[in-house]
């Protein structure tokens, strides 16, 4: 007797187990608001602000500080100076935040120059001879894989101290 209830506790117990495996109703209708197909990114026709928000703000935040805890550099102040050495212009659209985003050439070739701007997140980091990115520089560059970003970073910042540049990007060591 004891063992038929133990068993029948078991099954009482395991039967929301199995219902919670049931197979989903195909018929069942979308959520309100969710009745049409998301737009893909490339498509939406988002502002660049709004693209800087979805593709790099969590992991540079929003004005760009970075995070020296999540291993983040500072873009602001800082990222013009990528483009005063060797490669660092073709870096910055390698980064797989940026070769790997979702946005179009175009888009990303937009965003770039945005964040390089003087009244932007480069601020007074931008070279006096800042030549805008072009949607075929982008593409001819973007999908060349970045095997080694920390090596190829290290390199870039290893430039900037043989130019002179003061390095303040939030996580390299003096």
């Amino acid at each position: 007797m004891r063992s038929l209830l133990i068993v029948g506790l078991v099954c009482a117990m395991a039967a929301p187990l199995a219902m919670a495996r049931a197979i989903p109703n195909p018929n069942q209708k979308h959520a309100p608001g969710n009745e049409s197909p998301q737009t893909p990114i490339a498509q939406a026709h988002y502002s660049t602000a709004v693209n800087y928000q979805l593709q790099c703000a969590g992991c540079h935040l929003g004005d760009g500080e970075g995070s020296a805890a999540n291993d983040t550099p500072r873009m602001k102040g800082f990222v013009g100076n990528f483009l005063k050495v060797d490669g660092g212009r073709q870096f910055l659209v390698r980064v797989p935040g940026m070769s790997q985003s979702a946005l179009s050439n175009a888009q990303l070739a937009e965003l770039i120059n945005w964040i390089m701007r003087e009244d932007g997140m480069a601020g007074k980091s931008m070279p006096a001879n800042y030549q805008p990115y072009t949607e075929q520089e982008v593409a001819a560059i973007r999908h060349e894989a970045m095997l080694n970003l920390p090596s190829t970073r290290a390199g870039l910042i290893s430039q900037m101290r043989a130019q002179g540049i003061v390095i303040d990007d939030g996580i390299s060591k003096p």
